[in-house]
């Protein structure tokens, strides 16, 4: 049974109850609440911790010096005397908070995009136990996402379709057979369309702004209301999963309790999924455990075999 093995996994997490924390009538912990989950600390492992997965206090707080320093330039004020964008953009979306450097050029160059006052990835670097993670993936040990399949690059590929074409001031997809980014709606990326958010998942990753949460709990129920796109996640408690044949954007979602860490099965979802890459198999087992501060410590597991040729996890706090 998948929840047996879930909580044979789980047996060190949920060993003992956290004595400081509000309950429920029922006596579960109490989750209710605004959650912050911003963080400087990446998904991915950078290249230059190499297999380090813990930093030391004094490299967290450079990494936070750091984004001060950068965010203190952006908010310069700008040279109202300065000439027109080049032709077709830079390659860039014009200097916003984006920390991370997985995605394609934007197609809109360097014209403009979200400058730093709309943007806020978070302010401090993710600690888990006393320790600074260098990546908020922990398995496998080098910190990274799983290797994709060749279903799983063309996937990803095709979720960055309108915002990645060279912009050379013409309509470059042209010369390309087939439809273009912006012949219709349903060729635009997602979270052009805020039909998803690009952070809302699940799993619910940190992005480069709107990441505070509001969390509703009932004896029934855990309802997560997310600022980007306003989307709500509906958890029931102690239910089944619907028919696959109900697939939803955030897929289904049911949940338990193991002792004090709340569990949530998510599957059934579209094709097309808040996480860049997974599509209909996705599979995702999270873990929401109330820390006696009033933190969370979010833990989360992606399985898809058609995407990533094996499942990769990671944990960090809200």
């Amino acid at each position: 049974m998948l929840r047996l093995a879930l909580t044979t996994a789980l047996v060190v997490m949920v060993a003992g109850a956290v004595a400081d924390i509000p309950r429920t009538p029922g006596g579960k912990p109490d989750l209710t609440g605004f959650y912050d989950s911003g963080t400087l600390t990446p998904l991915n492992r950078p290249e230059y911790f190499d297999d380090k997965q813990f930093m030391t206090q004094e490299e967290a707080a450079e990494i936070v010096e750091r984004e001060k320093a950068r965010l203190a330039r952006l908010d310069e004020l700008s040279d109202p005397n300065r000439g027109a964008p080049e032709t077709g953009g830079t390659g860039n979306n014009g200097g916003g908070n984006i920390t991370f450097d997985t995605l394609p050029p934007a197609a809109s160059g360097g014209v403009g995009g979200y400058n730093s006052f709309w943007t806020e990835p978070g302010s401090f670097v993710s600690e888990v136990d006393g320790k600074y993670r260098t990546s908020i993936i922990y398995d496998p040990p080098n910190g990274r996402q799983r290797p994709m399949t060749e279903k799983g690059r063309r996937i990803r590929a095709q979720n960055f379709t309108s915002f990645s074409y060279e912009n050379d001031g013409t309509a470059s997809w042209l010369a390309k057979p087939g439809p273009g980014p912006f012949d219709g709606p349903e060729t635009v990326a997602l979270s052009e369309r805020c039909m998803l958010g690009f952070s809302v998942g699940p799993p619910s990753l940190p992005g480069h702004y709107n990441n505070f949460k509001r969390i509703v709990q009932t004896e029934d129920h855990v309802m997560i209301l997310l600022e980007m796109v306003h989307d709500a996640r509906i958890i029931r408690l102690n239910s089944e999963h619907a028919p696959d044949v109900n697939r939803k954007w955030l897929g289904d979602a049911i949940g338990w309790w193991e002792g004090d860490t709340l569990l949530v099965e998510t599957k059934n979802f579209k094709e097309q999924t808040g996480l860049y890459g997974g599509d209909e198999n996705l599979h995702v087992v999270e873990r929401f455990q109330k820390l006696d501060n009033g933190n969370l410590l979010y833990n989360f597991t992606v399985t898809d075999p058609t995407i990533w040729e094996q499942p990769w996890s990671g944990e960090y706090i809200w």
